[in-house]
């Protein structure tokens, strides 16, 4: 993969400067400066969406046959895979996650364009039943220019799910990566912008935008050439953005946050229990919207299960992400670390009990990092600010429940409905309990499995609308009804 210029964003098919302020991107294993990017500006995503509308439209974009232009997805995900390596110690040092978490989800990238690839080769539009003297079809057309507005969390992963059906539904893409970590999606941009000067295809077609929301994605989602608007953060932006969809009256999904409950019922199998709830919450240091970050345990079980967790968890490898022997590595910015920080000393102000961390490790190995120790806290009510809102870090709170209604009252006590995980022996009850919990992915004696074929979305705070699935490329684009008339009588007005 060529060396990325740090000075270098792609804009309206060319890599040059941005306009905008430039942004310092920082290793949060040490602290130490990576490179600086000079960002975007609202002259920028201007001059993108333009090149973008025209590259959209252009013949040789407009006119591809799909199982043509499912060619370049299956090139974009054969380049993404064998630029794994790279990408993935790039994402590390962007992103603090372990080297094992970033290849896998460069891969996962890699089989998200695969995918779409099939779909797009495999789609139909249909004739609909005629209803009178005439031949009825649906089909489906291109937006036209649409935005990619992604998090820090897991960068090409989500730059996939949303470029890869965006670009297989006909349409170009401007893709705005998040200030603290745009280095993975401009080596993303890379790989696309080659694949489609290869193939002859306007590179205009994906623009990779980075800077601070308040201003590039903030241009982006309101340019009038934007005829859709995909977005993955918080929630307080997520609706921001929906009132500018409204104001526009173009379609937006939105995955959001969560506070995501994981359930260990009287007859779950204790030893899987314990390394699912681990791995729920714990994995990608807790930065993930579906971390099992509220622990419900039966109180049969909860003295005993939550101290054998506690010692566990007490012997994680808290380390850099390029250590194999890592298992918590450290938080994507000093910031946030702080606000994870601040969180739970706000549980402990309403009365919560660490059980273990709830703090920054100690030693020279983790001065200069922004890490902090994986935390249980336990003793709070459900109505305390730790049990309610998002901390997107390595803390779980952890509550006793009797029985199953007050269960469930307490874990639908939540504006957030994302996920949920059950631990159980008993398939009735976990289809029960799956049925009754308002979430839009549901694990039963697993956690934070994908599959790019199953639709993935929330409820209530969590967001608006699905990614991945058979359908994907659909939420891409419009729908249009084509009618022939038959009948060679006159219509009445024919005279």
């Amino acid at each position: 993969m060529p060396r990325i210029p740090a000075d270098e964003i792609l804009i309206a098919g060319q890599w040059r400067r941005g306009r905008g302020t430039p942004i310092h991107t920082v290793d949060p294993a040490d602290g130490t400066v990576l490179t600086t990017v000079h960002a975007a500006s609202a002259e920028d995503v201007d001059e993108a969406a333009h090149a973008a509308a025209a590259a959209a439209a252009a013949p040789e974009w407009r006119d591809l046959a799909p199982h043509v232009r499912a060619r370049l997805l299956y090139r974009i995900g054969d380049a993404i895979e064998a630029h794994a390596d790279d990408l993935s110690a790039l994402q590390t040092a962007d992103t603090g996650k372990t080297l094992g978490e970033t290849r896998a989800l460069a891969l996962s990238a890699a089989g998200t364009f695969r995918y779409t690839a099939a779909a797009l080769e495999t789609g139909e539009d249909a004739l609909t039943p005629s209803r009178g003297p005439y031949l009825t079809m649906s089909t489906h057309e291109p937006i036209g220019v649409v935005a990619a507005i992604n998090p820090w969390n897991s960068p090409i992963a989500s730059d996939a799910q949303k470029a890869a059906p965006a670009l297989a539904g006909g349409n170009a893409v401007l893709l705005k990566p998040a200030e603290w970590t745009p280095l993975v999606s401009l080596a993303f941009g890379r790989l696309v912008h080659r694949a489609l000067a290869e193939a002859g295809l306007p590179t205009a077609l994906l623009a990779v935008l980075p800077g601070r929301g308040s201003v590039v994605g903030d241009a982006i989602a309101r340019h009038p050439l934007v005829g859709r608007i995909g977005f993955t953060g918080g929630t307080a932006t997520g609706r921001a953005i929906a009132r500018v969809a409204a104001d526009k009256l173009v379609p937006a999904s939105l995955e959001l946050g969560g506070k995501s409950p994981t359930i260990v019922r009287e007859d779950a199998e204790v030893e899987q229990a314990l390394a699912g709830v681990m791995y729920g919450i714990f994995s990608s240091s807790g930065q993930s919207c579906i971390a099992g970050s509220r622990l419900f345990v039966h109180a049969s079980l909860y003295d005993t299960f939550v101290t054998e967790l506690v010692r566990r968890v007490r012997g994680l490898r808290v380390g850099p992400g390029t250590s194999p022997e890592t298992q918590v590595a450290p938080l994507v910015h000093h910031a946030h670390r702080d606000g994870v920080a601040a969180a739970v000393e706000r549980a402990r102000a309403e009365g919560g009990r660490v059980l273990c961390g709830g703090a920054a490790p100690q030693g020279e190995r983790y001065a200069k990092g922004a890490y902090y120790l994986p935390t249980v806290i336990d003793s709070l009510p459900n109505s305390a600010r730790a049990c309610q809102e998002e901390i997107f870090g390595p803390v779980l709170v952890a509550q006793p429940y009797e029985d199953e209604d007050d269960l469930v009252a307490r874990a639908n006590d939540s504006v957030y409905g994302l996920a949920c995980g059950i631990w159980t022996r008993d398939a009735r009850a976990a289809l029960r309990l799956g049925r009754r919990i308002e979430a839009g992915t549901v694990w039963i004696n697993t956690y934070k499995q994908f599959s790019v074929s199953t639709p993935f979305g929330g409820v209530k705070d969590s967001g608006l609308g699905i990614e991945k699935g058979r359908d994907l490329i659909r939420a891409y684009q419009r729908q249009k009804s084509l009618y022939w008339g038959t009948d060679t009588t006159p219509l009445p007005w024919a005279n």
